[in-house]
């Protein structure tokens, strides 16, 4: 039996029932109760009990995940798997691919994919993906393999400003999530390294594309000049972004609204498949709490080909 959820009970918790001690000790959701209820995933000292019963103290209270599975269509696709555990998986994700089956692709994404990986290996899990990544945005995609990692994930994600807002001091100082991206951008920044603190919405309402807008919401872009190549008509930069909110095409609408666009970026900026076949933009780390051992874990994924490529081509224009 797995001991990633186990708990010792202590004198204290005697007066719990085993429900409530699932809520206080391990933070499981309501939503997950509702499934444990359904199933025999719930054990002191290895023997099956009901949640409304209690335990002694220093029994050992063990919970394995129900069991769930996605019904995607299965895809020969590639998935670069960064890491993977009973919990979590990171993938490194290729551009072109949305990320998940949408009414516009309603097949060959990476769930398909991950559906396909799942099967070879004999596992069974329901996919759940905890960020988001643009159709031709490359890099790192979290999955949450139960409810609990996901929850844990999606809580993370909310208090360190990624889904409700903007956070504050207080917020900043225990957030547990971290993203970085890099991207090579038209022009150059005069600053090494700036904020863009700027709120973004949808100037109208059935549109793709945002903007900066006075009644968005609030979006915090950090950035930092790793490269310049400025030789040429059009000088060009590779830079480091981190964000500290999360909306839709942040990064893109915050570069395009300074004046470096996104090399490749038809959206906010032009294409230039001379150089780059989307948008030169690549989610490279992400940090956070592992939701199961609560370690800090931190996952890199390197630059795919086309972004080197791109570089090597602005390189060559400097000699």
């Amino acid at each position: 039996m797995s001991e990633r959820y186990s708990y010792i009970l202590s004198e204290t918790d005697e007066i719990y029932h085993i429900r409530e001690l699932l809520k206080r000790r391990l933070h499981f959701s309501s939503r997950l109760l509702r499934q444990l209820k359904k199933q025999d995933c719930v054990f002191l000292d290895g023997t099956p009990v009901w949640l409304r019963d209690k335990g002694k103290a220093g029994q050992t209270l063990t919970v394995t995940m129900p069991k769930e599975t996605s019904h995607f269509e299965p895809e020969p696709i590639p998935i670069d798997v960064i890491f993977e555990d009973e919990d979590i998986m990171v993938v490194n994700k290729q551009p072109g691919l949305v990320v998940h089956p949408t009414k516009g692709h309603p097949c060959h994404t990476i769930a398909n994919g991950i559906m396909s990986h799942m099967l070879e290996k004999g596992d069974c899990y329901k996919i759940r993906f905890v960020n988001r990544l643009d159709m031709d945005t490359s890099g790192i995609l979290l999955i949450g393999k139960n409810s609990h990692a996901q929850d844990n994930l999606a809580k993370q994600m909310a208090e360190s400003g990624f889904v409700s807002g903007k956070p504050d001091e207080t917020d900043r100082n225990r957030r547990t999530v971290e993203k970085k991206y890099v991207a090579i951008v038209k022009g150059m920044p005069e600053e090494e390294e700036g904020t863009i603190d700027l709120p973004i919405g949808k100037p109208v309402d059935d549109q793709l594309q945002r903007a900066v807008i006075p009644d968005g919401s609030p979006s915090v872009t950090h950035y930092r000049v790793l490269e310049r190549y400025p030789k040429g008509k059009t000088g060009y930069a590779l830079v480091e972004l981190m964000l500290e909110t999360g909306r839709t095409h942040q990064i893109r609408v915050h570069l395009s609204h300074i004046g470096y666009p996104i090399v490749g970026d038809h959206l906010y900026g032009e294409d230039a498949v001379y150089l780059i076949e989307r948008q030169a933009l690549h989610a490279a780390e992400l940090s956070f709490l592992h939701p199961a051992t609560k370690k800090r874990v931190t996952f890199r994924a390197p630059l795919p080909e086309d972004m080197k490529n791109l570089i090597r081509r602005l390189e060559s224009r400097e000699r």
